[in-house]
């Protein structure tokens, strides 16, 4: 799951349906306003889809899945309209069989992957922003002790602050890094328990509204924090 930049549209992937789908919001990041369904853009590159992610003005998608377990990147014509979608170039990954969660970092010459098979968050660096042509793998850091089924990744704006969502542990993990975007100096934080397999995360830029998507309900659920990019008092 992801959103736009004001929240007033909203993506969805699933494995099922091998497509990107496009819901508008009446009134940004609310799931209580009016959320219209409103079109669908079969990624036939990435079979079984589990992730979507979009540069700043939506001018780039890009997709990653269980099917292949690479990256697949799309030139939008209109900045976060998936009808105007139309296929670019693929990353061959080969860091694991089952690629789950994406993100990048916000100038897009980094970019984040969960793999479920080794259980582990991949690094790339991106000569060119939002290129994965020119991506390079970088390190990766094993998450075993805090969920054997990484999900939906997000970092927060400074890149000092990593959530995971995990369909084993049924919650959110909270890691924060001493340097920003590197990930061999996150340290886990906190532990949110949701339930229901969330695979899906995002969070508006404030920080203040969390997104989940799961897989047992079929449900995107709206979440307050008092305290931005934390959880405690959630």
């Amino acid at each position: 799951i992801t959103f736009n930049n004001d929240g007033t549209k909203m993506f969805t992937v699933g494995t099922t349906g091998g497509d990107v789908n496009e819901y508008t919001l009446s009134t940004g990041f609310d799931l209580s306003s009016t959320v219209t369904f409103v079109d669908s853009y079969a990624v036939t590159q990435c079979p079984n889809p589990t992730a979507v992610k979009f540069n700043a003005d939506g001018t780039k998608m890009f997709v990653t899945g269980v099917g292949n377990s690479n990256v697949h990147q799309y030139a939008l014509s209109t900045g976060f309209d998936v009808s105007t979608a139309s296929f670019t170039q693929t990353l061959v990954t080969t860091v694991d069989n089952d690629n789950f969660g994406l993100d990048f970092k916000d100038d897009g010459t980094k970019m984040y992957i969960t793999g479920n098979q080794n259980n582990m968050i991949y690094e790339f660096n991106l000569s060119s922003a939002f290129d994965i042509s020119s991506a390079t793998f970088n390190q990766d850091l094993s998450v075993t002790a805090t969920d054997v089924e990484p999900f939906g990744i997000e970092w927060s704006p400074d890149g000092k602050k990593l959530f995971i969502v995990g369909t084993h542990g049924n919650g959110i993990d909270l890691f924060k890094a001493s340097t920003a975007w590197d990930i061999s100096t996150l340290t886990h934080s906190e532990f949110y328990s949701l339930g229901g397999n969330p695979s899906g995360i995002h969070i508006s830029p404030d920080g203040t509204k969390m997104f989940i998507a799961g897989d047992n309900t079929q449900l995107v659920k709206s979440y307050t924090l008092s305290n931005a990019y934390t959880f405690t008092n959630t």
